[in-house]
């Protein structure tokens, strides 16, 4: 298991220090092409051994990489962030293992990261299972999730095999919004109750949906599916069941236009979530707050997690970060891995912390970001301005 274990964090973290994103860009101006020698107490040249540390791209001061190439990679790493596994009550009772082939399969399953199954995300490659999920899968051992029937592993639309663990399995329907229904099915047996709010967005437009996965772990409202065509029966059916839940539909009316809007009031209240684009519409939902619904990002001290809006079952992957330590959004980086959106500028401007004299740095409160995906999703030079704009910084007595 700790041989697992290694291979799979040398794989994720260490490869980012060895250039493992593929790119060939020269180091940033300032710094060092490799590891300096270390000064020993004699005062010689002790030669620096090992790869090098990773930083500043693996993490900052304000920042933590999840360098995975691909969705896979980014779930396992994700799944050892949030269940380290070394001790007893590190290890998740269950683990959800979801179809990675379908976007919308990971994102529906996210719920299943809530209380009370609280179960990370791997995912399978068809009937196969990648070497990263299996390295992770090793190492976390889950115990087994009474609310699950004993499961370790809850198999999402696969039927991938996983020998020497309990499983309860969601096969793969017809539709999205069929095992979208499936998953709330679950999840609503585990809590004991339905929850008084859903989550409807578009299966065919990935970008708005993203969002939605780490809400759904944090706080257990189901994901269910709408079409541009208009509002499937088991959408609708799995609606009745929650008995008068709030409706939020999260999208602009070119991902879920009025008339499946129209037809989604007359199963309940309403409210639309969105943007001008999945940037901005990301921003909104992370600021948004109606009652105990919503995230309500709008001051300091906060986690925060920033995928690649061209990498949707990175949504999935990290939804568990929003369900544990410094518990927060997921928001948005346009499909160009080096350039950060203004709006998401302007995001993090407005939620960073300050302190002065009556409130010194070491009493303030911290942002903390994750950042999901290698270079490829997001570069380095991107993850050094969100670090910069996470930081802590003075102010002035009494500004605003």
């Amino acid at each position: 298991m700790r041989l697992a274990f290694a291979a799979l964090l040398t794989l994720l973290v260490v490869a980012v220090g060895c250039g493992g994103s593929g790119n060939d860009d020269p180091p940033a101006q300032g710094t060092p092409p490799s590891t300096p020698p270390v000064t020993g107490q004699s005062g010689g040249e002790v030669p620096a051994t090992g790869p090098p540390l990773g930083f500043p791209v693996f993490a900052t001061k304000n920042t933590t990489r999840v360098a995975g190439g691909d969705a896979v990679a980014d779930a396992a790493g994700v799944a050892l962030a949030t269940y380290p596994a070394r001790t007893p009550e590190s290890r998740p009772t269950a683990v959800v293992l979801a179809e990675v082939r379908a976007w919308q399969t990971g994102i529906a399953a996210s719920v299943l990261a809530a209380k009370p199954i609280r179960a990370p995300i791997l995912f399978a490659d068809g009937d196969t299972i990648p070497d990263a999920t299996k390295a992770a899968l090793d190492a976390l051992q889950p115990t087994g999730s009474k609310e699950a029937g004993g499961a370790q592993v809850i198999r999402v639309g696969t039927k991938a095999p996983v020998e020497g663990y309990k499983t309860t399995d969601i096969p793969a329907a017809a539709s999205p919004a069929a095992l979208a229904a499936a998953v709330d099915r679950l999840q609503t047996s585990a809590v004991g109750s339905a929850s008084n709010a859903v989550v409807v967005v578009s299966s065919e437009h990935p970008q708005y949906a993203m969002p939605v996965a780490g809400w759904a772990a944090n706080s257990g409202t189901p994901v269910l599916w709408v079409t541009p065509q208009g509002v499937p029966p088991e959408t609708e059916a799995a609606i009745k069941t929650h008995r008068g839940a709030a409706i939020y539909v999260v999208g602009p009316e070119a991902a879920v236009p009025e008339p499946v809007f129209d037809a989604l009031a007359k199963l309940g209240t309403v409210k639309r979530v969105t943007g001008t684009d999945p940037v901005s519409t990301a921003i909104t939902f992370a600021r948004y707050q109606d009652g105990a619904f919503g995230w309500a990002v709008v001051d300091p001290g906060h986690g925060i997690v920033v995928a690649n809006a061209r990498r949707p079952q990175d949504a999935a992957a990290a939804a568990p970060l929003s369900a544990h330590g410094k518990y927060g959004p997921l928001l948005l980086l346009g499909e160009d891995a080096g350039t950060l959106p203004p709006a998401l500028q302007d995001y993090l401007l407005d939620i960073q912390p300050g302190y002065d004299e009556a409130t010194p740095a070491v009493r303030g409160v911290y942002n903390h970001g994750w950042i999901i995906g290698d270079e490829s999703a997001l570069a380095a030079a991107v993850q050094a301005r969100i670090d910069t704009l996470l930081e802590i910084q003075p102010v002035e007595s009494g500004a605003e």
